[in-house]
């Protein structure tokens, strides 16, 4: 591992921790997202807690996390491989930021983000997958699981030298919805349904 690729990494980790959910619902005057609602500081608990405007910048700077880090290793030359080690690292942050107690979100949106260098084809693919898995079961975390199992294949299919970066964010990304998995399996996993109702979240 060279050193500007370790620099990065520690650059996209620290870029990762930095909870948009919280400092956004800070800036409005909103309940702490960590407080309310599912208590996870995701987008969705923001739209939530503070309506379809902050939960949009959240959504958005979330993204940003991850896709800063990866572009610019990407245009220093540094290899795919550990391009998936700092799009990890940024996933890493935003799940366990140091700034903030190492209690994050679920790393969905920072991994669309970690992706997003990688093609906007493949990003579209992504996006796409959610969006319809989540209109047709009303599941968030669903939607994140059935699109986490898909985009190694979607990346195969694009840009084959970076499948197996993308399946270390997919494989991270399942194992922090675990929780999400067995109340799917045991039914008692909520769907979506309105602002104030209790759900999980991206």
């Amino acid at each position: 591992m060279s050193i500007l690729a370790l620099v990065m990494i520690i650059f996209a980790y620290l870029l990762g921790s930095v909870s948009s959910a919280v400092l956004i619902c800070r800036v409005c005057q909103l309940p702490d997202p960590r407080l309310q609602g599912s208590k996870n500081p995701g987008a969705t608990n923001v739209l939530r807690v503070g309506g379809k405007w902050a939960a949009i910048g959240v959504l958005l700077c979330d993204i940003l996390k991850g896709m800063i880090p990866v572009w610019a290793s990407y245009f220093l030359g540094i290899s795919p491989l550990m391009l998936g080690f700092i799009g990890v690292a940024a996933c890493l942050g935003h799940i366990y930021p140091i700034f903030f107690h190492f209690k994050g979100g679920k790393g969905v949106a920072t991994a669309v983000g970690t992706m997003a260098p990688i093609g906007f084809d493949l990003t579209g693919m992504v996006m796409a997958t959610w969006l319809v898995t989540f209109v047709f079961s009303r599941y968030s975390s669903l939607a994140a699981i059935v699109t986490s199992l898909l985009a190694p294949f979607y990346t195969w299919m694009v840009k084959p030298q970076y499948t197996i970066p993308v399946a270390m964010l997919s494989c991270l990304i399942i194992f922090r919805h675990y929780h999400n998995i067995k109340r799917l399996i045991d039914g008692s996993e909520p769907k979506i349904k309105s602002p104030n109702s209790s759900q999980s979240d991206l």
